[in-house]
């Protein structure tokens, strides 16, 4: 049954109306992702993360990027460090597990996809038996143990002892040095993957706060160090090193890649301050509806003052490995017009 009153009530609805994506051989990621603009739901989404993330890119915004998660295990190491070289990454906040994995990388070690069988041909009894042969599992990327200690044969011999010398230092001087010593190694070694994100930060002077480091193994170690020596971390240094880049930015944009620890230190550096981040976007796999900030919408922050009442935001609810690269290959080919 038709309703015939429906115009007493409202002009015929003729408002942005969906369109059908096309996909073709040869298409730009960026021409993709002017297509998912024409769909509806996380297509949407990651079209408006785009359009929001191009312009973060300009010359006269200061970005902050948020990195959780095991991004660097599931192979997106690359991506960051290029983001840093490349002067698009002006403080990175990250998780100690990822500065761990990207010191393993740029010493030499290696994560893998896994197998379901051993060498010799028999099925496993697949973590227990993992446990057995010495290699860790996250999901479906393997690490072999030993590359472990060789991080801390790096830290005790080539990390820690500078530091040592300077008495209590902050959370940023510890990845500072972290970055210095993966280069040179990675460099003296000539090992065949390269140096990686600490040692993209470090030599370009840029500042990565890692405010959860002792949930790590990089933390443990830390510990363990300065059990025996004089080096110790001062937690509440770093506060004052990211409040003032947020302070002196004209305009301010954050790239939150997964929640947790570095999602919240990247927002919650607006609250001391009086500006708010301009832009925002973030790539989540939490649900809103949970309460929980992991999850939470940036539009939420915007009630909190971390970001301004007219600042750009988009949030993307899926895997971040399938996203991030969309996201920074789409903007990158935008901005290169």
């Amino acid at each position: 049954m038709t309703n015939d009153h429906a115009g007493d009530h409202r002009e015929t609805f003729k408002h942005d109306p969906i369109g059908h994506a096309e996909v073709r051989a040869g298409m730009t990621v960026d021409e993709l992702a002017a297509e998912y603009g024409d769909g509806g739901f996380g297509a949407t989404a990651l079209h408006e993360a785009v359009d929001v993330y191009s312009e973060m890119l300009g010359d006269d915004v200061t970005n902050f990027l948020g990195l959780a998660g095991a991004m660097v295990p599931a192979g997106m190491r690359r991506i960051v460090a290029d983001l840093i070289r490349d002067g698009h990454v002006e403080a990175l906040v990250t998780t100690g597990a990822n500065l761990t994995h990207d010191t393993i990388e740029a010493i030499g070690g290696k994560h893998h996809h896994g197998e379901a069988v051993s060498e010799d041909g028999t099925p496993r009894e697949h973590d227990e038996r993992l446990r057995d042969e010495g290699v860790d599992r996250i999901y479906n990327v393997y690490l072999p143990q030993e590359h472990f200690a060789a991080f801390e044969e790096h830290l005790r011999g080539e990390v820690f002892p500078v530091l040592e010398e300077e008495g209590a230092v902050s959370i940023q001087r510890l990845t500072e040095e972290l970055g210095r010593a993966n280069a040179a190694i990675n460099e003296r070694d000539d090992v065949e993957e390269g140096p990686g994100i600490a040692a993209a930060a470090y030599e370009n002077d840029v500042p990565i706060y890692c405010p959860a480091v002792q949930d790590s193994v990089l933390g443990i170690q830390s510990w363990i160090y300065s059990q025996t020596s004089e080096f110790t971390l001062d937690a509440l240094a770093d506060m004052s090193d990211i409040s003032d880049q947020a302070y002196e930015a004209e305009q301010a944009g954050a790239l939150v890649v997964g929640g947790g620890v570095p999602k919240n230190f990247v927002l919650q550096t607006m609250l001391v301050d009086p500006d708010a981040y301009d832009y925002a976007v973030q790539l989540t796999m939490d649900p809103p509806q949970t309460g929980g900030l992991s999850g939470a919408t940036l539009d939420e922050a915007r009630s909190w003052g971390k970001l301004e009442k007219a600042a750009r935001n988009a949030s993307v609810y899926a895997d971040a490995t399938i996203t991030f690269p969309l996201l920074v290959a789409a903007a990158r080919e935008r901005i290169a017009e």
